[in-house]
């Protein structure tokens, strides 16, 4: 399947997205002094930006692209969790999100100065949620499970990915023979046994495998595909593309397909999406990947967390030839 074919058959297919949604706050400006109360730039804030982030990201990212999705995670009854919700009904995702007591939704709010991040400010609480709380997610996801096509789990660490959780709902899945894309991080690691394809970044990849995680030797990634239970294994490596592992050892590495890199926020969230729609639609990883690295590059292209549409990678495919 071509890479425009791919476009074309994505649309429609049927996402069941589980995991640490977040609110995403730019707010862009200019810095032209120092403060007089320390040494930080004061920022006159000109343009506010909320956007779905983390699992929301990868869902809205679906939706962008012409799929359907349904979103499993938790927010909090606060003003962040309200401006989630109307991010994701906006982005024309499913919502799933169970309201819990005892946490605040999580966001992030970057400020931005010419461009340039000055600083971050994050607001969550990382431990995993209540066994109540646990049983209702999870009666949630097996419902919509029987709609999907393709389960993917995007892991931050946020509480939501429990290893009882995802137990359940990759048995499910397999019994289904749906595939099942994981976005991993370092809590829940190796919990994620039974996936189709496993999605690390370099760093998680090193903090988990140690001196196991060498790149340059393919007995060592083999090892690595075996150890987490994957069926394959997919490592991005930002600037330097992916790096695709299947079998006992085979190796294969995809390109990155940026031409200008602007900002590389949720970029990880846009190769989850479509490598997962990619699979939904009959492709193999090796060619979703392809695909995914082309919206990748068009979302790093772009100022702030946002969803990559099908259009945009269309326009890519003809600008790379």
């Amino acid at each position: 399947m071509t890479e425009r074919e791919l476009v074309a058959a994505i649309r429609g297919v049927r996402v069941l997205v589980v995991g640490d949604a977040m609110l995403d706050r730019h707010l862009m400006g200019e810095a032209e002094r120092l403060s007089p109360e320390a040494p930080v730039p004061v920022v006159r804030i000109a343009e506010r930006r909320v956007t779905p982030g983390g699992a929301a990201n990868v869902a809205a990212n679906v939706t962008a692209a012409g799929g359907t999705c349904a979103l499993v995670g938790v927010v909090a009854e606060d003003a962040p969790g309200a401006e989630l919700r109307a991010a994701v009904a906006g982005a024309r995702v499913r919502d799933l999100m169970l309201t819990v007591q005892d946490r605040p939704t999580t966001n992030k709010t970057r400020v931005l100065a010419r461009n340039q991040q000055v600083v971050r400010i994050d607001e969550e609480r990382e431990a995993e949620v209540s066994a109540e709380d646990r049983a209702q997610l999870a009666a949630a996801a097996s419902d919509a499970l029987n709609e999907a096509q393709v389960l993917v789990f995007q892991d931050y660490d946020k509480g939501v990915c429990s290893a009882p959780l995802i137990k359940l709902l990759i048995a499910a899945a397999k019994q289904r023979g749906i595939p099942i894309v994981v976005d991993p991080k370092f809590r829940h690691f190796f919990d994620y046994s039974g996936a189709t394809v496993f999605k690390p970044n370099r760093r998680e990849l090193v903090a988990a495998m140690g001196s196991g995680a060498d790149l340059r030797r393919e007995e060592a990634l083999a090892a690595v595909r075996r150890r987490v239970g994957a069926e394959e294994l997919l490592i991005t490596l930002g600037s330097d593309g992916m790096l695709l592992v299947q079998g006992e050892g085979r190796l294969t590495r995809i390109h990155a397909r940026a031409r200008e890199v602007f900002d590389i926020s949720g970029a990880g969230d846009t190769v989850t999406a479509w490598v997962a729609m990619g699979l939904a639609a009959g492709a193999s990883t090796l060619e979703a990947a392809r695909l995914a690295a082309v919206a990748a590059g068009v979302a790093v292209g772009k100022r702030g967390v946002a969803a990559v549409t099908a259009g945009e990678v269309l326009a890519a495919l003809a600008t790379s030839g």
